[in-house]
């Protein structure tokens, strides 16, 4: 039987802190004030936010190896009218953070889903980066594999935010100086905190620095975009590689040039004139 309105709970999505505790808003605090249980991915790491505020709220763990027999849990609590709050460490969860099941099943299910906005260490180093951010893009955390992060450094052709491991800072820039030692670069170290650090300058330049001096903490990497000769000709690559996909399965060159340029925004007779060169260079 379905539920009635007003025995439905709801999830409510809280970022918290990012470091100073005091970076929490009135209405998360409100909102755990009030909730019947806290799902969290460190239940000993929230306790110290809420025993900082004052709150004693029952806690759940909700982290990637439980995440699936949990989300069940939750789902028929907010069915029986439980308010849950969902918390991640730190930030914004779901952002490179657990979470994502019980927001998609809660959604599938027709449950109400509240998101409070608040603290993010993208958007906080993003900004302190002072590097563009009317285009920008979350990488989440940085491929370990070189030849994967150097093909996600060629293409990116806007602001690329990324976490990353401090014991893989010095070499992550040591690769983007080989490719592009002008490339600017942002490393922001423990956001908020008491050793709080953002060293802005060249790929080179940071490469040189923190190859000398190791860092400590919570590392968010903001890099500028690519040089446009060079995301585009990662960009022209990677349509011709889809077009040649589609001739492999049969399609005629200008009608298969078309449909790429459709998708990717690129000109069909510039594609078409790349990929008869690429032919002729082959032959050669």
């Amino acid at each position: 039987m379905t539920p009635t309105a007003a025995s439905v709970g709801r999830l409510v999505v809280c970022p918290t802190p990012i470091g100073n505790l005091e970076d929490v808003t009135l209405r998360v605090l409100d909102t755990l004030r009030q909730a019947d249980a806290v799902a969290c991915e460190d239940t000993r790491r929230t306790r110290v936010l809420l025993d900082r505020h004052g709150i004693s709220v029952p806690t759940v763990s909700l982290h990637e190896h439980n995440e699936r027999s949990r989300t069940a849990q939750l789902l028929e609590r907010i069915r029986a009218g439980a308010l849950v709050a969902l918390v991640s460490d730190a930030g914004t969860p779901l952002v490179s953070d657990p979470g994502f099941a019980l927001v998609r099943e809660c959604v599938a299910a027709g449950l109400p889903l509240e998101v409070l906005p608040g603290p993010s260490a993208v958007l906080t180093a993003l900004v302190a980066s002072a590097l563009p951010a009317e285009r920008w893009r979350f990488a989440g955390f940085l491929p370990r594999a070189g030849g994967e992060l150097r093909e996600l450094l060629g293409a990116a052709g806007e602001t690329l935010v990324a976490f990353e491991s401090p014991r893989r800072l010095a070499s992550t820039l040591e690769l983007i100086a080989a490719q592009d030692g002008a490339r600017p670069l942002a490393v922001c170290r423990e956001l908020t905190k008491l050793h709080e650090e953002v060293r802005r300058g060249t790929a080179a330049e940071l490469a040189a620095h923190y190859g000398e001096h190791p860092a400590r903490g919570e590392v968010v990497l903001v890099i500028g975009a690519a040089a446009p000769a060079e995301a585009g000709g990662r960009r022209m690559q990677a349509a011709l590689a889809s077009l040649r996909e589609l001739l492999d399965a049969g399609a005629r060159p200008r009608a298969a040039a078309t449909v790429v340029a459709r998708l990717t925004g690129l000109s069909a007779n510039a594609l078409y004139a790349e990929l008869m060169r690429s032919r002729r260079e082959l032959h050669d």
